[in-house]
């Protein structure tokens, strides 16, 4: 099995900060603290040694390599629920 994949929960938590563009609205919706959801995007972006998100202020907007990852974590995580 790929060793990439024990960053499944990371790529989850991506998906939802991503798609809300903020890390406590992430926050809310996987019912974790922001400040967790601010560790696994750090872990994710050392782990890939990439940034996913440039932040500027409150505001935060995908990079290239992150819309890239998203738009791969979406199309992955709907074949997973398909597959269910």
């Amino acid at each position: 099995m790929d060793k990439r994949l024990r960053w499944l929960n990371n790529l989850l938590c991506f998906e939802v900060a991503a798609r809300h563009q903020s890390y406590s609205k992430a926050a809310e919706e996987l019912s974790i603290s922001q400040a967790a959801v601010s560790q696994k995007m750090r872990q994710l972006e050392d782990c890939l040694n990439v940034r996913l998100f440039t932040r500027q202020a409150r505001n935060m907007a995908l990079t290239a390599q992150g819309k890239v990852l998203l738009a791969s974590c979406q199309r992955g995580f709907s074949d997973i629920v398909e597959g269910l």
